[in-house]
C-alpha cells in the first residue's frame, strides 16, 4: 500500500512537471518544436548538441523567435540579432541571470562561482572580478601562460620521429590544463610529461562528456528538489576538497610569506584587500578582434566579503570552463591549418618575422602585433566556437512587441528560458558568406568593419559575456604561434577527412583530432 501511493506521488509530481510547460507556448498562440524530439536528439545521442542547435535556427527562417524546451522547460529561441542585442544589453535587466543546468545551489562552494550566482551577487561579483581581467592583468600573467607554451612546444622537440602523430584534443588538453594550473592555481603541473598528475585526472573526471553525466544532468534539471532535499553536490566531495585544499594551503603560504606570483589567485588576493582597481581605458587590439569588452556596472557599489571558498570557487570555475573549452577550439583550428596549406604557410609567415627559430618564448608585445594570426583565430572562433549555444532566464515579466506581420505581443512569464543560437549566426550567409569555407580574410582591417555588429559573438554578448576572453586568446595565440615556429600542421593516416562531430555536448571529432606534427627544416 505504502509503495503504491508512493508511485502514485511520483507519477503526479513527474506530471506536474513535464506536461504543463509542453503547453507553454500554445497558450501564447507562438510556433514552437515538439520538446520530446529534442530532448530525443541531445540524450540519445542521435547528433552533436552544436548541430542541433544550428539546425534549430534554421527550422523557421522567417521568424525572429519561435517557442522550444530545454530538458523539457519552455525556452524561447531568438534568431534574431536586434532582439538579442535588445535581450543581452538593452534589456539586459529582465535577463540577468543564466540557466544552471548543474543546478549548484546547494553546493557550499561551486554555487559562489561567477558563472552559477544570480542577481545582486553576480553583480557584485562581476564587478570586483572584472578589475582582474583587463589588459594590463592579462599582460603581466602573459609571462605565465608563455612559459607554458614553450614548455608545450619542448615535449615534442626531445622526440626523433620526422613527423609527430598527435591526437590534438587530448594534447591540447594536457596544455590548458598546465596553463590554467599555473595561473588560476599557483601550481606547476607539466602534464605532458607527467599525465596522471592529480590535478589533470581530477579536472578531466569533472569534465569529461559521458551519457551517465548526461542523464544526470537532466534529472538534475527536471527534479532540482530531490537533489536538494537529499543535499547532493554538484561534483563528488574529493573533487571540490583537492581543490580547496590547493588553494588555501596557497593562501596560507603566500599570506605568511609574502609571495606575489602574477596570477589570479594574487588578484582575489588584491581583490580582498580593497587594492584591484579598474583602469580607467580599456584596450581589446592587443588580445583580439574576438575580445569581449567589458560592461561597466556604475550603479553596483559592492561590499562582498571575498572569502577563501569564494576564491575557491573561482579558480574552480575558471579551470573547468577553460579546460576542454579552449582545447576543443585548438584541436579544430590545427584542423583547419593542415587543411588549408596556403592559410598556414601565410601565418608561419607571420610568425617567423615576429619569432626567430632561436627564441625560448614570445613576448606579450610581439603577439600582439600578429594580424594575421588575430584574424585565424577569429575565423576559428567563428566556425568552431566552444560557444555555440548561449542562455539567459527571464528574471521578470517581459513583452516583446510585435514588429513583422502575423506577430502578436508576446508577454514571457518569469523563469522562462532564452536560447541564443551563437552557431546557427555564425554560418548564416546572410552575415558569412560561404560559411562552410574557412576564410580569415573575414577579418582583415577592410572586412572586419564590414561585420554586422551582433553577428560574431563567440565569447557572448552584454554584461553577462565571458569574462576570461582576453586570456583564452592568450593562450590560443602563444600555443599556435609556440609551435608553428618549430612544425607543420599535417594530415596523417589516423586525420579523419571529411571529420564526424561527436554526438556529445561539447564540440568534438569523432575518433579524435589526430593530426601530425612535421619539423620545419631551418630554411624555411
Amino acid at each position: 500500500m505504502i509503495f503504491t501511493v508512493f508511485v502514485l506521488i511520483l507519477i503526479a509530481y513527474v506530471a506536474n512537471r513535464v506536461i504543463p510547460p509542453i503547453y507553454y507556448w500554445k497558450k501564447r498562440n507562438i510556433t514552437y518544436v515538439n520538446p520530446l524530439f529534442r530532448v530525443y536528439q541531445v540524450f540519445f545521442g542521435i547528433k552533436s548538441f552544436a548541430e542541433i542547435v544550428q539546425e534549430a535556427y534554421n527550422e523557421y527562417p522567417d521568424k525572429r523567435y519561435y517557442g522550444s524546451y530545454q530538458f523539457l522547460k519552455p525556452s524561447l529561441f531568438v534568431r534574431d540579432l536586434d532582439l538579442i542585442k535588445q535581450i543581452t544589453i538593452k534589456d539586459f535587466d529582465h535577463f540577468t541571470d543564466h540557466v544552471d543546468i548543474l543546478n549548484s545551489n546547494n553546493d557550499p562552494i561551486f554555487s559562489k562561482n561567477l558563472f552559477s550566482l544570480k542577481g545582486k551577487e553576480w553583480r557584485e561579483l562581476r564587478s570586483t572580478l572584472s578589475p582582474a581581467f583587463t589588459s594590463s592583468k592579462m599582460k603581466a600573467m602573459f609571462v605565465l601562460i608563455s612559459e607554458a607554451s614553450k614548455k608545450f612546444v619542448e615535449h615534442f622537440e626531445a622526440k626523433k620521429e620526422e613527423i609527430i602523430e598527435v591526437e590534438m584534443k587530448e594534447t591540447y588538453s594536457k596544455f590548458t590544463n598546465d596553463v590554467i594550473a599555473t595561473c588560476a592555481f599557483g601550481i606547476n603541473c607539466d602534464t605532458l610529461e607527467n599525465p596522471e598528475n592529480e590535478f589533470f585526472t581530477m579536472g578531466k573526471a569533472v569534465t569529461r562528456s559521458t551519457f551517465l553525466r548526461m542523464m544526470r544532468a537532466l534529472v538534475r534539471m527536471l527534479f532540482p528538489t530531490i537533489f536538494e532535499v537529499l543535499k547532493i553536490p554538484t561534483f563528488p566531495k574529493d573533487v571540490t576538497n583537492f581543490f580547496k585544499k590547493i588553494i588555501t594551503d596557497t593562501l596560507t603560504t603566500r599570506e605568511k610569506e609574502g609571495t606575489i606570483r602574477p596570477d589570479l589567485i594574487h588578484l582575489l588576493m588584491e581583490a580582498r584587500k580593497g587594492k584591484l582597481q579598474q583602469e580607467t581605458s580599456q584596450v581589446t587590439e592587443d588580445t583580439g578582434f574576438a575580445t569581449a569588452l567589458e560592461v561597466k556596472d556604475t550603479k553596483i557599489k559592492s561590499d562582498l566579503e571575498i572569502s577563501d571558498d569564494l576564491i575557491t570557487a573561482q579558480a574552480l570555475i575558471f579551470f573547468l570552463a577553460g579546460l576542454e573549452t579552449s582545447s576543443a577550439l585548438l584541436s579544430f583550428l590545427s584542423y583547419e591549418l593542415a587543411k588549408n596549406p596556403d592559410i598556414q604557410q601565410k601565418l608561419i609567415s607571420e610568425i617567423d618575422d615576429n619569432l626567430s627559430s632561436s627564441e625560448a618564448s614570445i613576448s606579450y608585445e610581439k603577439l600582439a602585433k600578429m594580424k594575421y594570426l588575430d584574424q585565424v583565430v577569429s575565423e576559428a572562433l567563428r566556425k568552431w566556437t566552444p560557444g555555440f549555444g548561449l542562455n539567459r532566464i527571464c528574471t521578470k515579466e517581459y513583452t516583446i512587441p510585435p514588429i513583422k506581420e502575423g506577430e502578436i505581443p508576446l508577454t514571457l512569464s518569469k523563469g522562462c528560458f532564452i536560447t541564443i543560437p551563437v552557431i546557427g549566426i555564425h554560418y548564416d550567409p546572410q552575415f558569412f558568406e560561404n560559411p562552410e569555407v574557412f576564410d580569415p580574410e573575414r577579418f582583415n582591417d577592410e572586412n572586419k568593419k564590414k561585420i554586422v555588429p551582433g553577428s560574431f559573438i563567440p565569447f557572448g554578448s552584454g554584461p553577462r559575456n565571458c569574462i576570461g576572453s582576453r586570456f583564452a586568446l592568450l593562450e590560443i595565440k602563444a600555443v599556435i604561434a609556440q609551435l608553428l615556429n618549430k612544425y607543420e600542421i599535417t594530415f596523417i593516416k589516423k586525420t579523419p577527412v571529411p571529420f564526424k562531430l561527436k554526438r556529445t555536448f561539447g564540440l568534438m571529432m569523432e575518433g579524435g583530432t589526430w593530426l601530425g606534427l612535421k619539423r620545419r627544416s631551418k630554411d624555411t
